[in-house]
């Protein structure tokens, strides 16, 4: 069965419309040639879907389907069979007959092929002349073409350099993949295949999933499946997690640090979740004008998801580096590694346009897509940067170096909550008036010169807060550069540290 909604892929809602490919009839020569060019995966998509029992119009299902007739499906399956033995290597895709809409369809699964490049005959006859003469086909856009002679090279080089997540691990067994693991990705993605895996053993499983490979002798799991159905991926994948670090303060006081392993979308839910809930703040302004107040954000929640769901997704996962999400008074930035594919121009860089012709992980995005956690169509960015702009934010910064060996995005935070609004951290109770980072300097000066020199936290209760709140911070921290205050002790970090007039 396949590990996927059937409605939503029949409707093209979590896979791109060019990897599903619909026929209304059988029709073997197409059929083959659109097997082998999914199989060849030219632009590391994760191969695609053809779907037959359905008519299409420019791309799109036509509905209600027409459906195949019942009887027919075992003359399909045997001919299915017969013409994929005549693609060189040779090359099985995974076959599901399902019912939709009271019709039946056949489903024809072809992720990307192991043993890359393939090629077809050029026509399916019985003359061995025509069965001979074979061919490499690739898919571009949303069609099936006969790759030219530069794109049967590059196939060639891309045999050579299969996905890392798509590979076999050597260095596990079958037993690291967890069937509840498994079962609980299927429930939530509304798959059919559910009820089923509640019963069937791992082998079984991890084969209808397509995260395991080999003989029988030696079974192993692939990346990807290790990536998502293992308690800890950072076992065989070092550093495949995910630090928040709240950073308030750059002498580190009061610094909030938290680590987030488990499956790769575990660990993205769990640190957005804590992000959404001890970092995103919400500023509300009544408007005399209208009835409804401005609701201003210091960073828009969408953004940081589609930013941190993009470090995921295409993260190196090779590279003993976890992703990093670093909270200031001024910004949020989240790093990860490497930079982005050369692919990728330096201009189109600055202008934060990121459009990416080939994929790292093609199975991590096929996952992040199916649990609606990105969407993999080079949509993340543009999304971060409405949402941004929505917010009345400043825009996003990528940066990156000549070896494009990072990608660092800064998020700035909204100028109302550095300028205008004493806003406390998710420690603060607020018991006193708002004060802006210059009314927030005058008072500083006036409690040092009545009580001497203080710590932060007698010097926020002075001034009526129950903890040192993050205009405060940001006033201290410019008093200290531009010289009106310094600190007692050299060591900035010192739990007894106190703050002075200079």
């Amino acid at each position: 069965m396949i590990p996927i909604n059937l409605d939503n892929l029949i409707m093209g809602r979590t896979v791109e419309s060019s990897r599903i490919e619909y026929k209304k009839d059988w029709n073997p020569e197409k059929i083959i040639r659109t097997i082998c060019a999914f199989a060849n995966d030219y632009d590391n998509l994760g191969g695609g879907y053809i779907i037959l029992g359905i008519e299409e119009d420019n791309g799109r299902p036509i509905v209600p389907i027409s459906g195949l007739e019942p009887e027919s499906v075992d003359r399909l399956n045997k001919e299915l069979l017969n013409i994929c033995n005549l693609i060189e290597p040779r090359y099985l895709p995974i076959v599901e007959t399902a019912n939709y809409d009271g019709k039946t369809v056949l489903i024809i699964w072809i992720p990307g092929g192991p043993q890359r490049p393939y090629k077809c005959p050029n026509h399916i006859s019985s003359d061995k002349k025509n069965k001979s003469d074979k061919s490499y086909y690739i898919r571009k856009i949303s069609s099936t073409v006969k790759a030219n002679p530069n794109e049967e090279k590059e196939l060639y080089e891309l045999a050579s350099r299969e996905p890392f997540d798509d590979r076999i691990n050597h260095q596990s067994n079958i037993s690291d993949l967890r069937t509840n693991l498994i079962s609980e990705y299927l429930s939530k993605v509304g798959s059919d295949m559910y009820e089923s895996s509640l019963s069937l053993n791992i082998g079984e499983l991890s084969r209808n999933m397509c995260i395991a490979r080999g003989p029988k002798e030696y079974y192993k799991p692939l990346n990807v499946g290790l990536m998502f159905f293992n308690e800890r991926p950072d076992n065989f994948f070092r550093c495949a997690r995910i630090e928040v670090v709240d950073k308030p303060d750059p002498t580190g006081e009061r610094m909030v640090e938290k680590t987030f392993y488990g499956p790769l979308n575990i660990q993205l839910e769990n640190a957005l979740g804590f992000i959404r809930n001890y970092v995103i703040k919400e500023r509300v302004d009544k408007r005399l004008d209208i009835p409804e107040a401005d609701r201003t954000y210091n960073y828009p929640l969408q953004a940081v998801e589609e930013i941190l769901c993009n470090a995921v997704y295409h993260k190196d996962y090779q590279i003993p580096e976890p992703i990093t999400v670093t909270i200031t008074p001024t910004q949020m930035e989240i790093l990860s590694i490497p930079g982005p594919d050369r692919s990728i121009s330096d201009e189109d860089l600055s202008n934060c346009h990121m459009i990416s012709s080939r994929y790292r992980n093609r199975r991590i995005g096929d996952f992040l897509k199916e649990l609606r956690l990105t969407e993999g169509r080079n949509t993340g960015i543009p999304k971060a940067i409405w949402a941004m702009e929505k917010n009345g934010s400043e825009s996003i910064k990528l940066l990156t170096d000549s070896d494009r060996s990072y990608l660092r995005v800064i998020i700035p935070v909204n100028k109302k909550f550095i300028e205008t609004e004493d806003v406390p951290d998710h420690t603060t109770e607020r018991i006193a008036t708002r004060r802006s980072v210059s009314e927030m300097k005058t008072a500083v000066m006036e409690a040092l010169s009545k009580h001497g020199c203080m710590s932060m936290r007698e010097l926020s209760k002075t001034l009526g807060y129950k903890a040192p709140t993050r205009n405060l911070s940001v006033a201290i921290n410019q008093m200290i550069a531009d010289g009106t205050l310094r600190y007692e002790s050299s060591e900035k970090n010192s739990s007894s540290q106190k703050i002075c007039l200079k």
